[in-house]
């Protein structure tokens, strides 16, 4: 399948083809790309820049955005289920109501990310950055959240049921001691 990609000003990218499924964007500059509802499974997205990209809608089941960078990206909606998104940067990200199931998250930046209502269950949050995250309302049934840092994390109504929370629970603890030691 041949991809033509080009940049043809600052705002506007055109993708020449009707679906990405399985394309090898390998590090491609995709920023502030429109991607509403593009089909983009099994795509390779390694490294890729999709800054402030327009993903709503997309379906990008098991596609690979190892290290990709997705700062402030609309993810609103998008299928992301098995996807590995190992170390990808989120920060700010809008992911508001994705499927996230059995997604590799570990050592992911998701700092500041909305999540409100998103699908986690089985999802691999080892090591990963949620501080300032809104998980309000999260599905992170059986979810991998070992060593995550949740500090000012927004967990209110999230489902945690078997979720794995040793390292978070006790940062948890170690959080509210000291608070209460500012309390007097």
């Amino acid at each position: 399948m041949e991809i033509r990609i080009k940049r043809i000003g600052r705002d506007d990218l055109v993708v020449d083809v009707p679906s990405l499924r399985g394309a090898d964007l390998e590090g491609a500059d995709l920023r502030e790309a429109d991607l509403r509802e593009a089909d983009l499974r099994r795509a390779n997205l390694e490294g890729a820049d999709l800054r402030e990209a327009d993903l709503h809608g997309a379906m990008l089941r098991e596609a690979n955005l190892r290290g990709a960078n997705l700062r402030e990206a609309d993810l609103r909606g998008v299928i992301l289920r098995g996807a590995n998104l190992r170390g990808a940067i989120l920060r700010g990200a809008d992911l508001r109501r994705a499927d996230l199931r059995r997604a590799n998250l570990r050592g992911a930046d998701l700092e500041g990310a909305n999540l409100r209502g998103a699908d986690l269950p089985g999802a691999h949050l080892t090591g990963t950055d949620l501080r300032g995250a809104d998980l309000h309302g999260a599905y992170l049934h059986g979810a991998d959240l070992r060593e995550a840092k949740i500090r000012e994390a927004d967990l209110r109504w999230a489902k945690l049921r078997e979720a794995h929370l040793r390292e978070a629970r006790r940062a948890a603890r170690e959080r509210l001691q000291y608070l209460k030691t500012l309390k007097g």
